[in-house]
């Protein structure tokens, strides 16, 4: 009776220590495992990672090779010097190609700066995956170092069996493979930290080299704008024929009124045959325009009667001239139909929109048009960028008004 007692006693003790194994081991997983917070490192996202670097150190060499050259694009237009309208058309056109080569480079910047918050946040949170392996790490060596190997010993030789035996060896040989993995998992995150730092580096590159390309071009912008004009006043200054300067500016204007005139004769065209089909047609409901330049309201050359600049006599200014930088929002002043966005060597980029009842705005000398012809505006709609193009020499918007075929002050829409 007390050897069955003693046997039962034996047996509970041996279920016992089997549960104390049992917890062990999982005690000694949870330890090993830190919390998972971030997605796994694995080997295809560090050459994920090594590809975005090597693709980085491309741009930034594609940047230093794209910067406009000044001086081939000067010698270019020499041939043309002896035409100013060729030459003018040709310039504005090398103006327009460096011009959006910088809205390209503005888009980098924005780009980059936004590339590089990603970046830095890869860059945390691979450094604090970090540490919570290494901590993970020092907690299982402590854990393994007061165990020793009687952990091991322990299960084997608290097998009940040979089939419990090998359980109990399956159990070992998954701990130790998970602890290689681990640390695997630990090398791979260090490495990963290690590129986040070289990509931060090659973006930030990158951004360097495009904040300084924009600086280039916008030189480069500069230095054909003075080049520009000093061709205008030339070719002003070498005729001698002080009439011949007049006819030619009057010319011009007279060129510029016949353009405007045809569109306003197709529009109305058209208004008739809409009222034929008896559609309606677009009216002005009388409302005042919006400050076609927003933020900046010096005027350089009013309308009305002034000294022209280079002939010396008395000339109509037929608009306003908004003097801004390169690039500024042009608004469109009221709703209406944009009748042509184009270019003339005279007016340069331009826009005119059709309000109705006759009345139209004209913005002349855009470095960009951001409408085309046959759209519908609103007041306040930004419809180009302030530019130098035409015969212009310097950045500004000339705003017009024409109202039955004739210009008329601005100001009777504006105040």
């Amino acid at each position: 009776m007390e050897d069955g007692c003693n046997d039962e006693r034996q047996y509970d003790r041996m279920k016992f220590l089997k549960k104390i194994l049992c917890v062990t081991v999982c005690i000694s997983m949870i330890l090993l495992c830190p919390p998972e917070t971030v997605q796994a490192i694995t080997n295809a996202s560090i050459q994920e990672k090594e590809k975005e670097i090597e693709e980085a150190k491309k741009e930034v060499e594609t940047l230093k090779s794209s910067l406009t050259d000044v001086e081939q694009v000067k010698k270019e237009l020499e041939k043309s010097k002896s035409d100013l309208t060729a030459y003018v058309t040709q310039l504005d056109m090398e103006l327009g190609t460096i011009q959006e080569k910088i809205e390209e480079y503005k888009q980098l910047i924005t780009d980059k700066e936004a590339e590089i918050t990603e970046t830095t946040e890869e860059l945390n949170d691979a450094i604090a995956r970090q540490e919570e392996q290494y901590e993970a790490m020092k907690r299982r060596i402590k854990f393994m170092y007061e165990k020793g190997d009687t952990l091991y010993l322990e299960l084997i030789f608290s097998s009940e069996g040979f089939s419990d035996s090998m359980n109990k060896a399956d159990y070992i040989e998954a701990l130790s493979s998970y602890d290689r993995k681990k640390l695997d998992e630990y090398i791979e995150t260090k490495e990963m930290i290690a590129l986040c730092k070289e990509e931060l580096e090659a973006e930030k590159e990158i951004l360097d080299e495009a904040r300084a390309a924009v600086e280039d071009e916008e030189a480069a912008v500069s230095s054909l704008i003075s080049e520009k004009e000093a061709q205008i006043n030339s070719v002003s200054a070498d005729i001698t024929n002080k009439e011949a300067a007049i006819k030619e500016y009057e010319d011009m204007i007279a060129a510029e009124n016949a353009e405007i005139a045809a569109l306003e004769k197709a529009v109305a065209e058209e208004k008739a045959r809409l009222a034929a089909a008896n559609a309606s047609a677009r009216t002005y409901d009388g409302g005042m325009f919006a400050w076609p330049c927003p933020g900046y309201k010096r005027i350089s050359d009013d309308y009305g009667n002034r000294m022209h600049p280079t002939l010396g006599i008395q000339k109509f200014h037929n608009g306003i001239d908004l003097a801004a930088p390169a690039g500024t929002p042009i608004l469109a002043a009221y709703n209406g139909d944009v009748v042509a966005a184009a270019y003339s060597s005279t007016m340069g980029n331009y826009i005119m929109i059709d309000h109705g009842d006759g009345l139209y705005t004209i913005y002349m000398h855009a470095s960009a048009l951001y409408v085309s012809k046959g759209q519908t505006v609103t007041k306040g709609q930004t419809i180009a960028g302030v530019g130098t193009t035409g015969r212009s020499t310097g950045n500004h918007l000339h705003f017009g008004v024409r109202l039955n075929g004739s210009y008329v002050s601005p100001w009777n829409y504006l105040k």
